[in-house]
């Protein structure tokens, strides 16, 4: 959620054709509407960025590897546990859904060798973040504009050891992105001992993160979820990191210390738990195609 509302900043165009030359604040019209760059209060060498009026990412110019959002530092410790950074330097990553590319610097720094693709919807917001933050050049970080699913869809087989979702469209993912048929395509891209992982976001309801979950388990074998405690009782919006895989996660304490060493501290629920917590929620699936006439 948004740290501030609505700005009163200046827009500044960019002229066509052209990048900007490093961050400047200020409201930017992209593709699908506005976004918006604000420097840190908190820190010199950081970056906000908003996206109509929704707080998106954090950067740091000075450390790739800070993560200002408590949920990118969960994904960060869940595939450094299941890769330490010796163990997989050529991680073959693919993020889907943009922003400021936080994720993808990081996982840069942490496997200088990886090649990762970023799938950013809005062509405009993808130049601006090229040219604001001068992100790691192809083959090492390529942006691919592009809907995620078809994007996902177009992909070969066997070709990337992680997957990110992170798609929104205001509070919450859309829904082609949450139902059994797109899990099976991520699932298709993956190597035998990929990893899914999806930022779910919902309401205290948790009708929506139930329906992530009963989906993740019905494509993967193993699952898990991490959140903090007011999340996964329900008592709040917030995310939930879940994952899936056909390799179990195992036991591991250096990420179960690890996450409770943050300023918000997460649980880990096994897979018996992600299933009990999915219990009697359908699968979504893909609408059925309309009869040719």
């Amino acid at each position: 959620m948004a740290r501030f509302g609505r700005s009163t900043a200046a827009v500044i165009e960019v002229p066509e054709g052209t990048r900007p030359d490093g961050p400047v604040a200020g409201v930017y019209y992209i593709d699908t509407g506005d976004c918006e760059l604000l420097p840190d209060p908190d820190n010199s060498n950081g970056w906000l960025l908003k996206i109509n009026g929704v707080l998106s990412s954090h950067i740091d110019l000075a450390d790739p590897l800070f993560l200002d959002f408590e949920y990118m530092r969960w994904i960060a410790a869940l595939v450094e546990s299941r890769w330490p950074r010796e163990s997989r330097p050529n991680l073959r990553a693919l993020h889907l859904g943009g922003g400021a590319c936080s994720m993808a610097r990081y996982f840069n720094a942490a496997y200088p060798e990886a090649r990762q693709v970023v799938v950013e919807l809005d062509g405009k917001l993808a130049e601006y973040v090229r040219g604001w933050f001068d992100l790691p050049k192809a083959p090492l970080l390529r942006i691919r504009v592009g809907e995620a699913r078809q994007v996902t869809e177009s992909l070969t087989p066997d070709t990337r050891d992680l997957i990110i979702r992170d798609v929104f469209a205001g509070a919450f993912t859309p829904r082609a992105l949450t139902t059994r048929e797109f899990n099976a395509h991520a699932d298709a891209v993956l190597a035998p001992d990929g990893l899914y992982v999806v930022n779910s976001g919902d309401a205290p309801d948790l009708k929506n993160a139930r329906a992530d979950a009963a989906a993740i388990a019905d494509t993967f074998e193993h699952t898990l979820i991490i959140a903090d405690p007011p999340m996964l009782k329900g008592r709040r919006y917030g995310n939930m990191i879940m994952a899936g895989s056909h390799v179990p996660f195992g036991d591991d304490p250096t990420l179960a210390r690890r996450l409770l060493g943050g300023a918000v501290p997460a649980h880990i629920w096994n897979d018996a738990q992600v299933r009990a917590f999915a219990a009697g929620t359908p699968v979504r699936h893909d609408p059925t195609p309309e009869p040719t006439p």
